[in-house]
């Protein structure tokens, strides 16, 4: 088995503390205006410092797996996982916004959009799972030459595909090998900083210097056009900004090189750090729960921002990791993971029943024809 490689386990753990802090620090920048002027600023700092996580978690999926060729039925696997999770989530929020939220949601449109805003990653990933398999043999094929012009074309694409958007024209070709996002992107970025981790602009002060530039341009920007418009102002928080996809890469190549990318903790700090990240998926999935009950009790200007996004951040995270811990530990959360295994033992087996009564059938024509041949 593998050694687990640590920076990238630190990584994903900072990555999904900072994905609550986006969510906290968000209610209280929509709030520009119920505020205060510094407490909107503090709020903004922590959002714009928070953002580069997202663009992190598809930075590792491409580091850990681009690299790998895997079977198709590993693929598959990975693909069904998701789609259960995907399923029983939006069910779980449906019935969570009916009742509590008064939200109702069409069935319908499950197809279309999230029942909760956070799924998007969910919707985002399927498709980069579907294409893996293909990309894994790509990256496989490319020398160090090939990767470099790939990463260049991809670039430019990325950058005019973003700029398009802001002369409000939709280009009629999506953007080869990324579509019209970018989540596609930060995946070979996360592949290609961690396979060439130690080549890529050595030394710190230069990718520090990058992320703090791009931070400040982009702090600024956004700070400037609230201030002139009135309201939070969120187009350049998008992850699509060049700004955000190079400050998030910087952070990225930074902490994976983290003590010459050999971040090696105490026994007990790993302990620690493999059963936060064990439980990283079900705490992104389940702490909006938790902050729609906050934010349905608590106006944003009833306490002050400077200490309430730390404070509800910290306490979203333990609430969260104390549920998932404890699901994980019950009957309920076995029986869960049982049910999810048996769901795909059956489907899998009926795949394997179709492919080989297609390869009967196969054999039969194709063996008939070298029949008549001899």
């Amino acid at each position: 088995m593998k050694e687990k490689n640590y920076n990238l386990e630190l990584i994903r753990m900072i990555s999904f503390i900072f994905v609550i802090v986006i969510h906290v620090s968000n209610y209280y920048c929509r709030a520009y205006g119920d505020i205060t002027i510094g407490e909107y600023s503090f709020s903004l700092l922590l959002n714009l410092l928070a953002r580069i996580s997202v663009p992190c978690f598809f930075m590792i999926t491409g580091a850990l797996l681009l690299g790998r060729q895997e079977s198709l039925h590993k693929h598959a696997k990975r693909i069904f996982r998701f789609l259960i999770v995907l399923l029983v989530w939006s069910v779980i929020y449906m019935i969570w916004n009916a009742v509590y939220m008064k939200d109702p949601y069409q069935i319908k449109d499950l197809l279309y959009k999230p029942v909760e805003q956070h799924l998007w990653y969910l919707y985002a990933m399927i498709p980069i799972y579907l294409v893996l398999p293909f990309f894994q043999v790509m990256c496989k094929g490319m020398n160090l030459r090939m990767e470099r012009a790939f990463l260049v074309v991809i670039t430019a694409a990325v950058l005019f595909n973003y700029i398009s958007t802001f002369f409000d024209e939709k280009m009629y070709y999506s953007v080869p090998m990324v579509g019209d996002r970018i989540y596609s992107y930060y995946v070979f970025i996360g592949y290609y900083i961690y396979k060439y981790r130690k080549h890529v602009m050595k030394g710190k002060m230069i990718p520090a210097g990058i992320f703090v530039v791009c931070m400040a341009l982009n702090y600024g920007l956004t700070y400037a056009v609230t201030l002139q418009d009135g309201e939070h102002y969120e187009r350049l928080l998008e992850y699509g900004n060049p700004l955000l996809a190079l400050a998030a890469a910087m952070a990225f190549l930074m902490l994976v090189r983290l003590k010459k990318s050999e971040f090696n903790p105490s026994e007990q700090a790993k302990k620690w750090i493999d059963r936060f990240c064990g439980c990283s998926f079900g705490i992104y999935l389940i702490h909006i729960m938790f902050l729609d009950v906050y934010k349905r009790n608590i106006k944003p200007e009833t306490f002050s921002a400077w200490i309430m996004i730390p404070v509800v951040s910290v306490g979203l995270v333990l609430l969260s990791f104390g549920c998932v811990w404890l699901i994980r530990k019950t009957k309920t959360g076995r029986f869960f993971a049982y049910v999810v295994r048996l769901c795909y033992s059956i489907k899998v087996k009926t795949i394997v029943i179709c492919l080989k009564v297609n390869d009967a059938i196969h054999q039969f024509r194709t063996g008939g024809i070298d029949h008549e041949i001899r």
